[in-house]
């Protein structure tokens, strides 16, 4: 089935709020073998000006990628997920994340086009904390592979 292009332009609900943890921040620092302090240390974290530790620059994943499924359950779009391969991420910051966050993700398709036989879906991904601020918008182009 092709994907219905006429997705392009569609937001999808705000997921509900995720609480951004300390220990998860270090999770995810590790996973990654980050040693940075920012990502550990209070003390590091206010002495450049943060509130508490901050996370590393590819963390919003943790929110934005099950965010995403949004559009791989909507049968409508039309997307064989056995088919997909991840092409694309980027983030655009307004801040860091940081610990004691409440993010919630609000999903937009912003474009749908064809090309060498597969479909490529791009997504924006906003972060915003639960008062409403901008915090990061990650984006992600999946590829839908051809079926020749």
């Amino acid at each position: 089935m092709p994907i219905d292009r006429s997705y392009a332009g569609r937001s999808y609900p705000a997921t509900p709020p995720y609480e951004v943890g300390v220990a998860k921040i270090r999770e995810f620092a590790d996973a990654i073998g980050d040693p940075n302090p920012l990502y550990r240390d209070p003390g590091a974290a206010r002495a450049l000006g943060h509130p508490d530790v901050v996370a590393p620059p590819t963390f919003p994943i943790v929110v934005t990628y099950p965010a995403g499924h949004v559009i791989v359950e909507d049968p409508q779009l039309g997307i064989d997920y056995s088919r997909v391969v991840h092409g694309e991420q980027r983030f655009a910051y307004s801040r860091p994340v940081r610990a004691g966050d409440a993010l919630t993700v609000t999903l937009t398709i912003e474009s749908i086009r064809s090309a060498g036989g597969h479909d490529m879906v791009t997504t924006a991904s906003e972060v915003r904390t639960v008062e409403g601020e901008h915090v990061v918008t990650a984006y992600s182009t999946l590829v839908v592979r051809g079926e020749g």
